[in-house]
């Protein structure tokens, strides 16, 4: 064996061991505590104390969420929860009800296998008129208008429709942008790992061709229905003028509801 295949090897079982220290300490972290744990937690601190951790777990899910970057539920029991752990679901079910109703926000586990969390502002009040590339966040305009963009197209686009369509608006991939940066980068990356967007290879494609979709955040965030408004004033028509997009995004409208 090579010394770079053994170095790989042997970076690929660290990596697993990491995974399975964190699933781990995940586990240990979030065991199901018995009904007298509960009890004798919930005598052990004041209710001053409990409301003191809420707002620590608030605070510390707002922090984390301004890089848009799922929320692991360890990370919370690690470095915020600590010793409250036996109470953890009370102080979680306070922190929900206090993003509700004092934030407007919801928390939201988009993977309930990795535990991973995510802060959701219902984009209900989108603007009245076609989002621009330099509204008060230029990157939000950016991602408005991808999504728009694979919406309208059916949910699943090739890279390059989104290039060749972000050219148009004087925003080359292959240029370093003024505003954006390096805009590839931020699309297919930062985008990706923020759950706006899913940027997945073609098989069997030669050379390699990567398509875009919605991810989980966007599907949670976005109102369908308000993005196709704003595209129909865009062109002067009504939703029901596009017949999937509308009946895609009543059946969305639908499900957020329940």
């Amino acid at each position: 064996m090579s010394q770079r295949k053994r170095l790989s090897a042997s970076q690929s079982k660290a990596a697993n061991q990491r995974s399975k220290a964190e699933s781990d300490d995940e586990e240990d972290a979030f065991t199901q505590p018995s009904l007298s744990q509960v009890q004798r937690a919930k005598e052990s601190f004041t209710p001053i104390q409990i409301d003191r951790k809420v707002a620590e777990v608030v605070q510390f899910i707002l922090i984390k969420d301004q890089r848009k970057i799922p929320i692991r539920r360890a990370d919370i029991a690690k470095h915020v929860i600590k010793e409250y752990r036996a109470i953890h679901q009370d102080i979680m079910k306070r922190v929900i009800h206090t993003f509700d109703q004092v934030f407007g926000l919801k928390l939201v586990e988009i993977d309930p296998k990795s535990h991973l969390y995510i802060l959701v502002n219902k984009l209900d009040a989108l603007p009245e008129e076609p989002v621009s590339l330099i509204p008060a966040n230029p990157k939000h305009g950016l991602l408005f208008t991808i999504l728009s963009v694979i919406f309208m197209k059916g949910g699943v686009v090739k890279e390059a429709l989104v290039w060749g369509f972000l050219k148009k608006l004087r925003v080359d991939p292959g240029e370093r942008h003024d505003i954006f940066g390096d805009v590839k980068k931020l699309v297919t990356d930062e985008f990706v790992r923020q759950k706006y967007l899913e940027y997945v290879r073609i098989p069997h494609t030669e050379p390699m061709e990567f398509e875009l979709r919605w991810g989980v955040r966007a599907d949670k965030e976005i109102n369908k229905m308000k993005l196709l408004e704003i595209v129909g004033k865009l062109f002067d028509q009504e939703p029901t003028s596009w017949t999937q997009q509308y009946r895609e995004a009543t059946a969305a409208g639908s499900q957020s509801q329940r």
